[in-house]
């Protein structure tokens, strides 16, 4: 193959393109209210959906979503917030109450449409009475570093808050409520969606309680307090949702079987591995190296040229001070893993466009870029231990930016042994 990279590439974007709103929307929407049509959203591709929406629905609506700084796009009856993200700020306190006052005061012959994608736990600060803004971003900073998975991390955020944990719809009620869900969660549990503003489940504070203590999760007293004496978020058979009901409208699993039917029109099969992939993402790299090593010396368990494909959420337990996400983690240590080998080329980037904090949605490996790291004087090794995963990979320019991509299915992973 000439150019690898860009083969990687037309992967990846098969991958978003299955997630595109234009097209995933379509054949989830209700029916035309008798009443109002109120849109409500949060989430990095909540603009894009917002968009799709109103050129789809074929009655009058209004409202309004929250999306990242720089995420928004232009509607004509639905307002487009934007607020920060992965650290919540006022612009987010904000938008929460404008969501709470739009589903006020409804009637039963009313409908809320909700369009939820990943993302919506930090654009949705709602912190409980007694609480502001500076404990909201305390817990979600711990949370950030616990190395939690995101299922994990939701839990906990859906019993600090006034909005998240289906308190959107409680306040909805008696209107019914139409949630259209964009997954970024491994296994595709909608509730855990941006910590579910309009899907409740059936966990508890204990629950979250023994989450902290399972991820050694630091959390002020006065949190873990709260934690221990509030009114459990309202659950799945509460009477005020008994009316309303979710459809996942675009998934992880989706978009691989698009990237793994786009890599075979080009000749080359490829193999799902998972679309729910957790845990520590440089153990995972590690993992998918030794499956690459063994598929190009041994040609086992697939014989090669082989795509190896997988999706979820890989998490960082954040130890050092430095730049980077949970793909550009995965992929330093896939490097370290892979720097023996000839015909090994990898990409792993977040579906929304971003991977972690800075601009990059993940990066480039493939059996010279250690090499090319030395040139430059990078020590991978030390490196991955100061999670600082993006210097290294800026230093050689093996960073794949993209821009925002409209959607979130979360994390993509691309391994061509060629």
């Amino acid at each position: 193959m000439q150019d690898p990279r860009a083969f990687l590439v037309s992967l990846f974007d098969a991958a978003v393109e299955a997630a595109n709103p234009d097209h995933c929307l379509r054949c989830f929407l209700p029916d035309v209210p008798r009443g109002r049509t109120i849109v409500v959203g949060a989430g990095k591709g909540a603009a894009q959906l917002a968009r799709a929406l109103e050129s789809q629905w074929p009655g009058t609506l209004e409202g309004a979503v929250v999306t990242r700084y720089g995420y928004g796009t232009a509607c004509d009856h639905i307002e487009v917030m934007e607020a920060s993200h992965p650290v919540p700020d006022d612009a987010g306190l904000r938008a929460s109450a404008r969501m709470l006052d739009l589903v006020g005061n409804l009637t039963p012959d009313d409908l809320v449409i909700a369009l939820v994608c990943g993302g919506g736990s930090a654009l949705l600060p709602a912190p409980p009475e007694g609480f502001d803004l500076d404990d909201e971003i305390t817990l979600n900073e711990a949370l950030l570093k616990s190395g939690a998975p995101i299922s994990a991390m939701n839990a906990i955020r859906k019993q600090f808050s006034r909005i998240k944990g289906g308190r959107l719809a409680a306040a909805a009620y008696p209107a019914k409520v139409v949630s259209l869900v964009v997954s970024d969660i491994p296994g595709d549990d909608a509730a855990l969606v941006s910590s579910g503003p309009t899907i409740p489940n059936a966990s508890t504070p204990d629950d979250a309680l023994a989450i902290v203590d399972r991820y050694r999760i630091e959390l002020p007293a006065r949190i873990i307090e709260h934690l221990r004496s509030t009114k459990p978020a309202p659950l799945p058979d509460d009477p005020v949702f008994q009316r309303n009901t979710v459809n996942v409208v675009a998934s992880a699993k989706v978009s691989l079987e698009a990237a793994a039917a786009a890599s075979a029109t080009k000749g080359i099969p490829a193999v799902i591995l998972s679309d729910s992939l957790e845990g520590e993402a440089r153990e995972a790299g590690a993992f998918h190296a030794a499956l690459a090593r063994e598929i190009e010396s041994n040609g086992r368990p697939f014989e090669r040229p082989v795509v190896l494909l997988s999706g979820g959420e890989t998490t960082v337990t954040v130890k050092g001070n430095g730049k980077g996400g949970r793909n550009t983690e995965f992929l330093l240590s896939l490097a370290l893993g892979i720097a023996s080998t000839k015909d090994i080329h990898v990409l792993a980037a977040d579906t929304d466009g971003i991977d972690g904090s800075e601009d990059n949605a993940g990066a480039f490996v493939d059996s010279g870029t250690l090499d090319r790291m030395l040139c430059r004087g990078i020590q991978a090794e030390s490196y991955l231990v100061c999670n600082d995963a993006w210097t290294a990979f800026a230093a050689v320019s093996d960073l794949f930016v993209c821009g925002p991509t409209g959607t979130n299915v979360n994390d993509f992973r691309a391994i061509l042994v060629s």
